[in-house]
């Protein structure tokens, strides 16, 4: 298999994506209307973090996301909005219950576009980073789907933005290495794990105010689709992981009793402009592609962030079209952490019915997260 094939069918025995779901919760924020009732919400008045969190809002380019927070939980847990409380309990009651209820919503919008029955599901694939318990979210999301107590489950925890393409690697091997298996993967997030009321000690906070989401995805995974009962959509060729070595404060979360504390450096988006290239020329070489290739190819990109977007495309000259569907979700949703390469694809594909598809039948997945780890999956697309 190589760049000159142009067959669009399913090669037997790979993994392909089969249908693609979402959802979120009922509160919709306007990033226009995020500072003034952030800051009400917290009883805060600091003018000069009000200032900045309204510069940030600004750049991150989003334009609506979803939360699970409400002025309604805030009624009942006023503690949330008040520095240095011990949380974490409060905080695992919404998040525990919430992430379920959208994984659910989620997984069940993608099994109906699957056409087949529940049943048939022999895999799941969980991944979130908005709770802990044990048992984890993935018995939950069995039993509140109703699956077989057959399935084998996988959980994915704390693996933040990457946390979605990793899933996605881990249901590519099961189906492959199973044959006639089907993979739900769900992905689930709200970011009350981590709200907190604004602080000039921890500036770098409003960052994640300004770019964070809540929300869920999933998707069907499995090899040799049935004829005239599976639509293939895309082919998941390679999949590899590469951790930067000594980044693994870049990218810091810690579980506290004030709930998750994350902190991002400012260097990321310089240390994945570094690395970034040379990770995907050595996935791109499996379909014999190299560095002056990069405009031949699809990219469904997890964006970050803006800087993120842009940097990659510069780094690698990619016209401005490529990451159309990346910065459409950041735009619509924020980073909703492992959720959001669920929503680039979705936007592939609503394309692909505007006749706006990019027509290249390669391309790459891609999706970097803490350690500093990044994630990687050649693909063919094959919806046309």
């Amino acid at each position: 298999m190589g760049s000159a094939e142009t067959s669009r069918n399913a090669n037997p025995g790979k993994a392909t994506i089969l249908a693609l779901g979402k959802a979120f919760p009922h509160q919709l924020v306007m990033q226009e209307f995020l500072v003034d009732g952030y800051f009400k919400n917290t009883n805060c008045d600091d003018p000069e973090l009000k200032l900045k969190l309204t510069r940030l809002c600004k750049s991150t380019t989003v334009k609506t996301r979803y939360v699970v927070m409400s002025e309604e939980i805030l009624k009942k847990y006023p503690e949330l909005a008040v520095e240095g409380l011990p949380t974490v309990k409060q905080r695992l009651d919404i998040c525990n219950i919430a992430v379920t209820e959208m994984a659910i919503e989620a997984s069940q919008s993608c099994i109906k576009k699957w056409g087949r029955p529940i049943s048939d599901i022999t895999h799941l694939v969980y991944v979130s980073s908005s709770e802990v318990r044990l048992p984890g979210g993935d018995l939950y999301l069995a039993k509140g789907l109703g699956l077989r107590p057959e399935t084998n489950r996988t959980m994915i925890y704390f693996a933040g933005c990457s946390g979605g393409v990793a899933g996605l690697r881990v249901a590519k091997d099961i189906a492959e290495n199973n044959p006639g298996s089907r993979v739900l993967l769900a992905t689930s997030e709200t970011t009350i794990i981590g709200f907190k009321p604004p602080s000039t000690q921890r500036p770098y906070d409003l960052v994640g105010v300004a770019l964070f989401g809540d929300g869920a995805g999933a998707m069907i995974i499995g090899s040799t689709p049935l004829p005239n009962l599976e639509r293939p959509l895309f082919e998941l060729h390679t999949a590899i992981q590469h951790f930067i070595p000594n980044t693994e404060k870049i990218i810091d979360g810690r579980l506290t009793e004030e709930g998750i504390s994350f902190k991002l450096e400012r260097e990321l988006p310089q240390i994945i402009e570094d690395n970034i290239e040379g990770f995907c020329v050595k996935l791109m070489g499996f379909a014999h592609y190299t560095e002056k290739d990069y405009n031949k190819m699809f990219w469904a990109v997890h964006p970050g962030g803006p800087a993120i977007l842009n940097r990659l495309e510069k780094k690698l000259e990619l016209l401005p079209e490529k990451l159309n569907a990346s910065r459409r979700a950041l735009a619509d949703y924020g980073n909703a952490s492992s959720n959001t390469i669920v929503y680039v694809l979705e936007y592939m594909l609503e394309e692909a019915k505007r006749e706006e598809l990019d027509k290249n039948e390669w391309g790459l997945i891609l999706a970097f997260g803490p350690g500093i780890t990044l994630e990687g999956i050649l693909t063919r697309n094959l919806n046309v």
